[in-house]
């Protein structure tokens, strides 16, 4: 069976034209605060993967080696608590509510908001246009964060991140920083613990059990997504790099090898149309889409946004503190 996926929808498949707003934000952090940050220290890896499960067509491979100096990483995805301060502290406004709507997955909404939805993705009818549908309202009008404050933050655009990584005197991270840090010191191994997905049978990521769209047995124990610091956190002590939510990264996509950017830390392509996400969501399942691996890749336009894809930040090593 071919796998496809089921990563994220984007704003290029619907008929809404709106632009996205442009909002100068300026580095109010006096100095970034590392208590939330992980120390990663530089080395070279094997990046890539050619697995056999793997998606030639995402550009996953070949495998190579990278080197990457050393940097800070949050320790988890920004929170909605965390993305709350950023609003109140600059009166930021996403992009998902420039647009004034954003792509939420069908079994999600509440009942009264389903009723009103009147739009799906072609080819992929589980993620639907919500109108009114943003990081503060994750499923629409009539749904909250207030029980959520720990989760990672969604419904945030690349831009949305790049500006919250701005305001906190940060960055987001390069494909290769991302990759390096989420294997945990680990070489070539499928995920952030090992090579088996269960290991001693049981569940350490927030993906998708069941018959992906139509159920899930929420055997992990979430059927959205789950507190930025879920699970047992992998060799670096980074909480959630497969599943949960998708992650920006920094890089513009390109499965072409020859404009990765080379070995030694690559940033990819200087232009390209979608920026690289990484790390897998709450969505994803082996029998359609196993992008929780962690050499796993998809992308998505900057100004897109969906209910399961967050962010998290880096600093570089020398970046005052």
């Amino acid at each position: 069976m071919v796998k496809r996926s089921c990563c994220s929808a984007s704003r290029l498949q619907t008929n809404n034209s709106k632009q996205s707003k442009v909002i100068e934000i300026t580095t109010t952090a006096k100095k970034v605060e590392r208590d939330k940050m992980t120390f990663i220290p530089g080395g070279t890896f094997k990046m890539g993967t050619e697995d056999r499960d793997g998606f030639p067509a995402d550009g996953e491979g070949p495998i190579r080696d990278v080197t990457v100096d050393a940097f800070y990483m949050d320790t988890y995805a920004v929170t909605n608590a965390e993305f709350r301060t950023f609003i109140k502290d600059t009166g930021y406004v996403t992009d998902a509510e420039t647009f004034g709507w954003s792509f939420v997955f069908h079994l999600l909404l509440p009942e009264k908001t389903a009723r009103l939805v009147n739009q799906a993705v072609a080819g992929t009818p589980w993620w639907v246009v919500v109108e009114g549908a943003a990081w503060n309202h994750p499923e629409g009008p009539d749904s909250s964060i207030e029980e959520r404050m720990d989760h990672p933050v969604v419904h945030v655009s690349w831009n949305d991140a790049a500006a919250y990584c701005k305001w906190a005197g940060k960055r987001l991270p390069t494909e290769a920083e991302w990759e390096y840090a989420a294997r945990g010191g680990l070489e070539q191994k499928r995920f952030p613990w090992g090579d088996e997905l269960m290991p001693d049978g049981k569940h350490v990521c927030n993906i998708w059990q069941g018959d992906f769209p139509k159920m899930n047995t929420v055997e992990d124990g979430y059927l959205g997504t789950a507190p930025a610091k879920s699970f047992r956190p992998n060799g670096y002590g980074l909480y959630n790099t497969a599943g949960n939510v998708w992650e920006w990264c920094m890089d513009w996509f390109t499965n072409r090898p020859d404009q990765k950017g080379g070995h030694d830390n690559p940033k990819g392509p200087k232009l390209g149309l979608s920026r690289v996400i990484r790390g897998g969501s709450y969505l994803c399942h082996d029998s359609y889409c196993n992008r929780y691996r962690v050499a796993a890749r998809s992308s998505n336009t900057p100004d897109s946004s969906t209910g399961n894809t967050g962010f998290r930040c880096v600093t570089d090593k020398d970046t005052y503190c």
